[in-house]
């Protein structure tokens, strides 16, 4: 029997080890855990995060467990509170959970004894990344949108990997299916409430009918993306030396608008973990080009807080809330 491509995918990958795998009891985290057992053999966990938001998640729980006791992989268990905040979607405050406690997780496993986690392993797939730069086109996002979701990154003292990105979703289903693997369907991917749903289940069809390739088009264009966007995370960084961070005002005058924009773009998002909406970032632009006296005051929403003006520089902070 040949090699099934959920094995061959993780051909040339060399993690850190020992890794966990985010293993939800899905097709495709099905699939990688396997894999990576597989692979290597005696250095992988698998870690469940229980969202707690539909009344499968016990039985998505049961079901990983049992299947891990089969496999003999340690299990990690993670109950989190996924519930969005206002203003916040429900696609993005489980996401959001979900990496915190993965991260929690895999350091935590050092402490418990069993041995500490290097690489954390993410089971998105080819399919996931065209859903991805859809909606990130939708959204009128930039170069760092399209590039869509990154194979590898660092964070929180660990790597993390994306292997079966160039991997379809009806072939890991296939080589599961011929060895005899189950899964569970979430039936929440129906549920045409939440925009990638929606993209899944009404746009992607008609894409893969009017373009058979276009997850290995998307991936090259991703790619494309991604390298343009590490190039201005180059230049946003040369022109934050000069800036200074906060960012002078004078010194960011002295920029052409393109790269003031890049430079405030990279700071947010590397200083304060937060992106401004075309809006927002129109306004700053306007309002840094407007101050040409000292008593031009800055005040200006950006993500969950505010950028003001103090003396020469401008700064970004979060007002406490008020209870």
């Amino acid at each position: 029997m040949a090699e099934p491509a959920i094995v061959a995918a993780l051909k040339g990958w060399q993690p850190a080890l020992p890794l966990a795998v985010a293993y939800s009891g899905g097709a495709d985290s099905t699939a990688l855990l396997w894999a990576c057992l597989q692979r290597f053999p005696g250095q992988v966990q698998a870690i469940h995060i229980n969202h707690g938001l539909q009344a499968a998640a016990a039985v998505f729980e049961a079901h990983c467990r049992a299947q891990c006791t089969a496999w003999d992989a340690p299990l990690q268990v993670v109950a989190v509170n996924a519930h969005a905040q206002p203003g916040q979607s429900p696609e993005d405050a489980a996401r959001i959970a979900r990496y915190q406690a993965l991260a929690q997780a895999a350091l935590a496993a050092a402490e418990g004894g069993q041995g500490g986690i290097h690489t954390v392993a993410l089971a998105q797939h080819a399919d996931d990344q065209v859903e991805t730069v859809v909606l990130a086109l939708s959204r009128g996002a930039g170069v760092a949108g399209l590039a869509g979701m990154r194979p590898r990154w660092e964070r929180a003292g660990l790597h993390w990997a994306r292997p079966y990105l160039a991997l379809g979703s009806a072939q890991i289903r296939a080589d599961l299916a011929a060895l005899g693997i189950g899964w569970m369907e979430d039936p929440t991917n129906s549920d045409t409430r939440y925009t990638r749903n929606r993209i899944r289940n009404q746009v992607m069809p008609g894409l893969a009918q009017a373009f058979p390739q276009i997850a290995q088009t998307v991936a090259r264009s991703s790619a494309n993306a991604a390298q343009a966007a590490e190039l201005l995370d180059d230049l946003a960084r040369m022109d934050l030396d000069g800036t200074g961070a906060p960012p002078r005002i004078r010194a960011l005058q002295a920029l052409t608008e393109a790269r003031m924009a890049n430079v405030l773009r990279y700071w947010l998002r590397t200083a304060h973990s937060q992106t401004p909406s075309a809006a927002q970032l129109a306004q700053l632009l306007l309002q840094l080009q407007r101050c040409t006296t000292r008593g031009h005051q800055i005040h200006i929403k950006v993500g969950r807080g505010y950028i003001q003006r103090h003396r020469d520089v401008i700064d970004w902070y979060n007002p406490p809330v008020l209870v």
